[in-house]
């Protein structure tokens, strides 16, 4: 497309989300997508790179750290996240009953989230973190137990071979295993019939200028080495850890200072098809130590090519490559700018530990492997599995509280002063929340599209309760209206009075 409203730079479940999102809320907008790969959603957002849970807060610990000084704990983080995930249910099923997707199946599917925990303390916290969610009318639905009989009927691969030590579990049937790389593709292609919209492969963005009215785009086809350029009003960088560099060339002031901080990930596969089908279910246990957020190690039962599958990890690894299959290991230190060396260099001195753990879980041996599984599977033999690669994060790093840095395991937004640039970086819960996070940039650049009564409607058919808030105990009923709705759709549960 030449001279469009919008530009999206990468074919990630961001971009997918947010070129489907506009082109719905404004049907006149013209939309180009570049994608470098000669495939769409490629690298974080495809299935096996990632881990696919449908982050709702239902078994993720991290989500809910620590005990407080009462004993209860803290659960206002989960409750916020499972609302985010809900408002991506509703567009997902939107989109079905739109025909903008087919098959809901193919991305998503039902499967109970667990929480896992051993040792009394844990059990302790897990039993407080049950009390504060099923208080709330989210998380109604969760069961808990330290029975292991119970433990067992739900995941048997957790007891066999198991001592005796104290245990507990908590379980939610209204979990999701999605193919975030699946509904990406699915909506892109929807996205490239539309009038006035182009998706393009093999084409890289080399550089971003600003100017008056948008910004100047410069594209190399990577088939002739041809560059040309290109002029929007509005352009999205959602391509992974290819954001950071191109952010860094817009030379915009909210970049100075950023910096990113690579992780790649590794998962055990499992090749015994006879253990993958005692498993179906999604087990998350207690973190390592040192470990950041993201490797939580998990049990996960995944439909992944059409086939069911079992992965356990994620295991950590140092790497300085900021994409997986399009990387170059000289990412990490083209990287580094003048604006940007201090924070590095302070970030790394105060997470040495960090590195630390994140060079040994690279160079740990299969051995090694199969004893951090063995604290999920007691009876794992290392015939049965082997090790993959999954994707790189490039987690954010920037100035905060004057000279400080920080590194940043979540999702950051960047967004210029004026509205005409926005940026992803960062990972967890990421894909999941990819609806609610494309809703914020809406939000903060296309603002006048959601003041105009058809703006708000075409909003409000897509996202019902985009302007509710559904945590509010007197939504309860709104809440269980609208996900069962958007849960039939997918597919997720049979239809009313079936």
């Amino acid at each position: 497309m030449e001279n469009p409203d919008v530009i999206l730079i990468g074919s990630g479940v961001m971009s997918a989300h947010l070129g489907a999102m506009l082109k719905q809320l404004e049907p006149r907008l013209t939309i180009q997508v570049y994608e470098s790969a000669d495939g769409l959603a490629r690298e974080s957002s495809d299935g096996w790179n990632n881990a696919g849970t449908g982050h709702a807060g239902l078994c993720e610990l991290s989500y809910t750290p620590k005990r407080e000084a009462d004993g209860s704990v803290n659960v206002g983080n989960a409750i916020g996240i499972f609302e985010q995930f809900e408002h991506t249910k509703q567009f997902w099923s939107y989109a079905v009953a739109s025909g903008m997707v087919e098959s809901p199946g193919e991305f998503i599917q039902p499967i109970p989230h667990l929480s896992f925990v051993h040792g009394q303390e844990q059990v302790d916290f897990l039993k407080a973190r049950h009390a504060g969610l099923a208080a709330h009318h989210f998380f109604s639905g969760m069961e808990y137990t330290t029975d292991r009989g119970t433990i067992a009927a739900w995941a048997p691969l957790l007891l066999e071979g198991r001592s005796g030590v104290p245990l507990a579990a908590t379980r939610m049937e209204g979990g999701t295993d999605v193919n975030f790389g699946g509904i990406a593709r699915k909506l892109l292609s929807w996205l490239g019939q539309q009038e006035g919209c182009g998706v393009a492969t093999g084409h890289r963005v080399t550089g971003l200028r600003k100017k008056k009215e948008g910004w100047e785009v410069s594209i190399r086809h990577l088939a002739t080495n041809e560059v040309r350029l290109n002029y929007t009003r509005f352009v999205f960088i959602g391509a992974g850890g290819g954001s950071l560099p191109l952010l860094q060339k817009s030379g915009i002031p909210e970049a100075k200072g950023l910096g990113g901080f690579p992780i790649g990930g590794q998962w055990l596969i499992c090749d015994n098809a006879e253990i993958v089908a005692r498993h179906s279910a999604k087990v998350y246990g207690q973190a390592l130590e040192a470990a950041p957020t993201m490797a939580v190690p998990h049990l996960d039962t995944r439909m992944l090519d059409g086939k069911k599958t079992l992965l356990f990890g994620p295991f950590a690894a140092w790497t300085s490559k900021f994409l997986g299959r399009n990387g170059s290991f000289a990412d990490l230190p083209r990287s580094i700018r003048p604006d940007n060396i201090a924070t590095l260099i302070r970030i790394g001195f105060h997470n040495l530990e960090l590195v630390r753990y994140l060079i040994q879980q690279g160079t740990q041996s299969m051995a090694d492997r199969m004893k951090v599984l063995q604290v999920f599977y007691p009876a794992a033999k290392a015939s049965d599995w082997r090790l993959i690669d999954a994707g790189i994060r490039v987690q954010a790093i920037k100035k905060t509280d004057g000279q400080a840095g920080i590194v940043h395991y979540g999702t950051e937004v960047i967004t210029n002063a004026d509205g005409t640039l926005s940026a992803l970086l960062g990972a967890s819960p990421g894909a999941s929340v990819s609806v609610n996070i494309m809703l914020e940039v809406i939000r903060k650049c296309f603002a006048h599209l959601l003041l105009t009564p058809e703006g708000h409607a075409r909003m409000k058919a897509m996202i019902p309760t985009f302007d509710e808030d559904l945590k509010l105990p007197s939504n309860a009923a709104r809440f269980r209206e609208i996900s069962a709705r958007a849960e039939e759709l997918l597919q997720l549960r049979p239809p009313a009075g079936t």
